[in-house]
């Protein structure tokens, strides 16, 4: 197996880890600086703004699972590459964005990326991300690895507060038209991802689906979860131990009802899936509760065909 790695810099690193660190293909993300002149800088010292270093992520991945090219279109998606200041509330040099590319090919692929998303029109601004070389990476100190995963709570804060989640929902949420999705959608499907219904248990379509597949969301088709890590929960509704995909699932407070719950939305759509709980199995110990309305399935001999055939490699 050979590897490959790509860098880059999109703010605050603790909120670059978690949209890659999934994603299947990836072997490991290490937050880090790049960039700068001076050797084995500190986190204090970068955010002083005088080594000319920025706050990066290098992604180890598997070229034959996934492609340099789906990297870049997620790195996208995370971040203000119209800002030249910073990204959100944190400004200064160290918090800039850059793609550093690791060969020819990349450079050539980025460069290609950035002037595809320039004439998308998702943002109206020029695209100021610069494209540079690959310079040596210091690994950050041990206590911001994985940082979402140390201090969960404080991260969700501090990501909420920065203004990133409100901007890339902005920027990259499906554009929905109620009247064209009335049309598409069973009264069932509309009233559960538009207004937060829940469908009856045992009587839906996925609870006790059996067949290899991923299900992707009804309204915007972004992939949620996939048959490998559902289970039967006994409680009528598809259950999962994990999304598909982290970053295409949000949890949100639901203090609906007089419980306190933790809601499940689809990213870029912004559809109602369920709620999670704490009481699933190994290995998470979670259990995603997930309306079968909010769902599309898509079986494991039609991915390709319908553009998910990143996720084969799944069911080998």
């Amino acid at each position: 197996m050979t590897t490959q790695l790509a860098t880059f810099a999109g703010g605050c690193f603790w909120c670059m880890v978690t949209p890659f660190d999934k994603m299947r293909g990836v072997h490991s993300v290490i937050s880090g600086y790049t960039g700068g002149s001076t050797p084995n800088p500190t986190y204090e010292e970068v955010c002083s703004d005088t080594t000319g270093h920025v706050e990066a992520v290098q992604i180890e991945f598997d070229p034959s699972i996934i492609s340099y090219e789906q990297l870049l279109e997620k790195y996208w998606q995370q971040i203000d590459p119209t800002d030249p200041e910073g990204q959100f509330h944190d400004k200064g040099h160290s918090y800039r964005t850059f793609i550093y590319y690791h060969s020819e090919e990349q450079r050539e692929a980025a460069e290609r990326s950035k002037q595809k998303l320039q004439e998308s029109g998702v943002f109206s601004k020029p695209i100021v991300t610069e494209i540079v070389p690959a310079s040596t990476f210091y690994t950050a100190e041990d206590y911001h690895q994985d940082y979402y995963q140390k201090n969960p709570f404080r991260y969700k804060m501090y990501r909420k507060g920065s203004g990133r989640d409100d901007f890339l929902k902005q920027h990259w949420a499906v554009k929905k038209d109620n009247s064209e999705l009335k049309a598409r959608l069973t009264p069932m499907q509309f009233e559960v991802t538009q207004n937060n219904a829940t469908e009856p248990p045992f009587r839906n379509e996925f609870w006790d689906h059996r067949e290899e597949g991923i299900y992707v969301d009804i309204v915007s088709g972004e992939a949620l979860f996939s048959s490998r890590d559902k289970f039967d929960a006994h409680c009528g509704w598809p259950s999962f131990t994990k999304p598909l995909e982290d970053d295409h699932v949000l949890e949100e407070m639901d203090a609906t009802h007089g419980m306190i719950r933790t809601e499940v939305r689809s990213k870029f759509a912004d559809s109602h899936l369920g709620h999670v709980f704490e009481d699933g199995p190994e290995p998470t110990g979670l259990r995603y509760c997930i309306n079968s309305a909010a769902l599309e399935f898509i079986p494991k001999d039609k991915l390709a065909e319908r553009g998910y055939g990143q996720y084969l490699k799944l069911f080998d």
